[in-house]
């Protein structure tokens, strides 16, 4: 045979066994096949596809061994299924996994609520619904919804009404007891001023832990902002110091205001006021006679910081991380004395939350403690500006 002809085939030869090579160190990279069942690969029934396509809720396919075909991003999300490097997708908890099997054995359909991880890895489980059935011939299909949010709403709603009936029984069994007290010393002028005095001092307890409920209640609906504008910061903190003057005056307190005046942020005037207000009363009667609190205004990075600050007795570190929590309080006894409710700090928290903002809480004890609300400024659009100078100036406390 002439040499070219030997060179080409040659070449040809080594060509293929080139390619040969490229694809064989290329395989390993490939997911590893999924087993076939003995009856061959399960496929998704005609239609199934497009109304799984639809569906709220998480879905998974399975074939009849267990293994996954199918599952939306929903899946992943909640946790239920997990793909570990190249292997292919896998039920992610072992009780789905029995669950998947019995069916795939049985049949028939299974519902049952689990108590999963956080997917994210965070702190915290979550609660799924999940229900099991057959696709086709040899199919599973697991349906799941979150219901975390859910069960929480219905653990706080249990947790408050507990909350609530212990806190009203307290100033309603005392009004009892001091009236049939009063009753019994009908003949004692003295004795039924003084326990009159008591009865309307349980009274007004009373009245504003009530009021207090309506106003959490009405914070935590679902239209907290129902009429939401431009609000003046100088007109709230004018406002809320103004609610408590005579009780700073009756504790011997001086208030006192400073900080940048104009800004604005967008909300309910109301409801903060109420917030600032909050924070205020609560500032005095945790604050010895003849001390100061102070309300202070900031801007910070786009945010407007609404500052209380008073010279009390201050927080333990412990009890600082659950201020904000409803019917808290660090001292029940002085709180008794005071009227507080511990429902006032978590209206703040709820009020701040609503209007896109946050409030914190800074403390030492025997030092005083720090409440700061941070709001998103809004921008003023009403100031007409000549040579640099506004038209319009701001007004002060």
């Amino acid at each position: 045979m002439p040499a070219p002809i030997l060179l080409l085939l040659a070449g040809a030869i080594g060509l293929i066994i080139g390619c040969a090579a490229v694809l064989a160190l290329r395989r390993p990279d490939r997911a590893p096949e999924r087993p076939a069942s003995a009856d061959g690969p399960f496929a998704v029934p005609d239609g199934a596809a497009e109304v799984l396509a639809v569906l709220s809720a998480a879905y998974v396919v399975l074939d009849a061994s267990g293994d996954v075909l199918r599952a939306s991003p929903l899946a992943y999300s909640y946790g239920i299924v997990r793909a570990n490097g190249t292997d292919y997708p896998r039920l992610a908890n072992q009780r789905l996994v029995e669950l998947a099997a019995d069916v795939g054995r049985i049949g028939g359909y299974r519902d049952e609520r689990l108590t999963l991880g956080s997917a994210s890895g965070e702190d915290g489980e979550s609660v799924i619904d999940v229900r099991l059935g057959t696709l086709g011939s040899r199919g599973v299909l697991l349906l799941a919804e979150d219901r975390t949010r859910a069960v929480r709403v219905e653990e706080t709603r249990r947790d408050f009404v507990a909350n609530v009936s212990h806190e009203l029984k307290t100033p309603v069994g005392a009004i009892t007891l001091l009236a049939e007290t009063m009753q019994d010393a009908a003949d004692d002028p003295e004795a039924v001023r003084r326990f009159a005095g008591r009865m309307q001092s349980e009274s007004r307890r009373l009245a504003h832990l009530v009021q207090e409920i309506i106003e959490l209640s009405r914070v935590q609906g679902g239209s907290a902002l129902p009429d939401a504008e431009p609000v003046e910061i100088d007109d709230v903190v004018e406002t809320a110091v103004a609610m408590n003057r005579n009780l700073a005056l009756g504790a011997r307190i001086t208030l006192k205001t400073g900080g940048p005046t104009g800004l604005q942020v967008f909300g309910s005037s109301s409801m903060l006021v109420t917030a600032v207000s909050n924070l205020i009363s609560n500032a005095i009667a945790y604050s010895p006679p003849e001390t100061q609190v102070g309300i202070a205004v900031r801007r910070d990075g786009g945010m407007v910081e609404l500052l209380v600050k008073d010279q009390g007795i201050g927080i333990s570190k412990e009890n600082l991380e659950r201020v904000f929590e409803r019917f808290y309080r660090v001292d029940r006894a002085r709180s008794r004395t005071t009227g507080g409710s511990g429902l006032g700090l978590a209206i703040v928290k709820h009020i701040a939350t609503d209007h896109g903002g946050e409030v914190s809480a800074w403390s030492m004890e025997g030092q005083g403690s720090t409440f700061t609300i941070r709001l998103p400024e809004m921008g003023r659009t009403d100031a007409i500006t000549v040579g640099g100078s506004a038209l319009r100036a701001p007004r002060t406390i």
